[in-house]
């Protein structure tokens, strides 16, 4: 069985390869390629070096877009998986209702970016008209309704994945736990969240990685007004490649900057998780 699967392990990788040197490898490298040239189209690239990484730094809507992300980044993150986890140990305490609980927490995660976007405006425009305002009226309000609109998208996937892992805790060990006098709060920290970091591994880099690319939530919820004070990276992007003539490739340098920015997050916090992990 070995040696038939060596023998065949080629032809039945090389389609898959294929499509990935195709869709992903080929762009990725003509993407840093473009990044350092002038262009509208890939045909007329002309190269200039660093100048287009200079007009990044240069401009301040980048930079804004940066640290309104980074901290729009933070919030979520820890709002949604505190949020997300104490929902998944609620609902394995065996309460009934609980099947239905789940999808309906979970259901929000199925409906488009843009749909949510344009749902949340209606609602938080609603509540703010009472004051003759509406979410574009300042930097904050825009903030706080990306924030809440990240949230009710996003607990109810993480809160299943949540709930596979402490599902997968072994119930032996926790009766132990008991025995030996260890109260809830103990058994908490000491063996559910240990037995549960893979999961906690996963939804970290979930949240890490879509709370730095949301791009059509935040497109339709503010559209990064007022001034673009509430635009985010993903949308400055989009907005200097389509929006400025002759920006193309700073906007591709945009998109190289921010590639590195999120990896060099995402990687260094899956090590961290997974060292924390522990066999069961």
């Amino acid at each position: 069985m070995e040696r038939t699967l060596k023998k065949y392990f080629p032809v039945f990788v090389l389609p898959t390869l294929i499509a990935f040197t195709i869709a992903f490898f080929v762009p990725f490298i003509l993407g840093i390629v473009l990044s350092f040239t002038r262009f509208t189209t890939v045909t007329d690239a002309k190269w200039v070096g660093l100048e287009n990484y200079i007009k990044v730094f240069s401009n301040n809507d980048f930079l804004q877009a940066l640290w309104f992300t980074v901290g729009f980044a933070l919030v979520s993150i820890l709002t949604i998986n505190v949020f997300a986890f104490l929902l998944a140990l609620l609902l394995t305490r065996g309460i009934k209702g609980t099947n239905l609980f789940r999808t309906v927490f979970f259901m929000p995660n199925l409906i488009g970016g843009i749909v949510l976007g344009y749902i949340w405006s209606l609602m938080i425009n609603g509540v703010l008209a009472k004051w003759g305002v509406t979410i574009t009226y300042k930097a904050e309000y825009g903030f706080w309704g990306l924030v809440i609109l990240m949230n009710w998208q996003l607990i109810g996937y993480m809160m299943i994945i949540y709930i596979a892992g402490i599902q997968s805790v072994p119930d032996t060990l926790i009766e132990a736990a008991k025995i030996d006098g260890a109260t809830p709060s103990r058994i908490l920290r000491s063996i559910t969240i240990p037995m549960v970091m893979p999961s906690i591994t996963i939804c970290m880099f979930l949240t890490v990685s879509n709370s730095f690319k949301l791009f059509d939530q935040n497109l339709a919820l503010t559209a990064g007004a007022p001034s673009n004070k509430t635009t985010m990276l993903a949308l400055d992007i989009f907005n200097t490649f389509y929006g400025r003539v002759g920006w193309e490739g700073v906007g591709q340098a945009k998109a190289v900057i921010f590639f590195v920015l999120v990896a060099l997050i995402s990687l260094p916090q899956l090590m961290m998780t997974r060292n924390k992990e522990v066999e069961h």
